[in-house]
């Protein structure tokens, strides 16, 4: 495994992969690795000729009161869990090598980001799509692996790729989660035990009111308020939003919707988690 600091040593390697008729495979990472990333770089690994994972805590997606300086270092580990994989190359640029003195160009991103995780994070996305432009571009890839877990991220991002027709396709693979159910995340090490069960309320409610959906006891309407409901009482969360959403294009479904996503966060004492359970409808309903 090869590691690589410099974007003009990664670009010159994607492109004698290019030229070379292999196939790039690409899992953006912040580094603190959990078993959801490693899926990643499984499902990369299967389809790929080559995988690149990139390692960079990105600071213009983190808001000015939010735990950039609180998240998670763990280089070393994370390097020992990639060559464990067999990742081919690991991208670890430095700070000012992405965003050298003078930087000024940035993504708009559009009304997929400015909801939900985009109303309380306003510069979130533009970070999250400035981010992957650059690494997209520099490291080539045809296929870019991104876990279900940050779905609304998810979105944006192949939203990008189509807009700006960019020549990769954007794979999103499903939630790992952890075996309490938990969905599998970098935040989850800041939990002490009594904050991981009072965590826990998240997948379950998530979990309920999705088979309340599928079982056809609900609108989606009523699942939302109801899962607002349970979350807003559960002890130890300050719910930050529960929401049933269209599952393509996070809008507010209609009563012929039945491609749905239920989406959360909430805050653990100072760990703010995110997650979501998609559910597809009976058509006959």
């Amino acid at each position: 495994m090869r590691v690589l600091r410099s974007p003009a040593a990664v670009q010159r390697w994607a492109t004698h992969q290019r030229e070379s008729g292999h196939t790039i495979g690409l899992v953006p990472t912040m580094g603190a690795l959990h078993e959801g990333h490693l899926s990643l770089v499984r499902a990369a690994r299967h389809a790929c000729n080559q995988v690149v994972a990139t390692i960079f805590v990105n600071p213009t997606q983190f808001g000015p009161t939010e735990d950039f300086a609180r998240y998670p270092r763990t280089t070393r580990r994370a390097l020992a869990l990639l060559r464990h994989e067999e990742c081919d190359v690991v991208f670890m640029p430095a700070g000012d090598q992405m965003y050298p003195a003078g930087f000024q160009t940035y993504v708009v991103t559009g009304d997929l980001a400015t909801d939900l995780e985009g109303r309380d994070r306003p510069t979130h996305f533009r970070g999250v799509t400035t981010i992957c432009l650059k690494l997209f571009t520099i490291c080539k890839p045809h296929r870019a692996y991104f876990g279900q877990k940050d779905y609304q991220q998810a979105l944006v991002v192949r939203r990008m790729v189509a807009d700006l027709n960019l020549d990769l396709v954007v794979k999103i693979c499903p939630t790992v989660r952890e075996s309490d159910g938990l969905a599998a995340s970098s935040r989850n090490r800041h939990l002490g035990p009594a904050d991981r069960e009072r965590a826990l309320a998240i997948s379950r409610v998530l979990f309920e009111q999705a088979r309340a959906l599928r079982n056809g006891l609900y609108t989606a309407r009523a699942a939302e308020r109801r899962g607002r409901q349970a979350l807003s009482k559960a002890a130890g969360l300050r719910l930050d939003y529960f929401s049933v959403r269209q599952a393509h294009s996070l809008a507010r479904p209609g009563p012929s919707d039945r491609d749905l996503v239920l989406l959360a966060a909430a805050r653990v004492g100072r760990t703010r988690l995110i997650d979501n359970v998609r559910v597809r409808l009976n058509s006959g309903r």
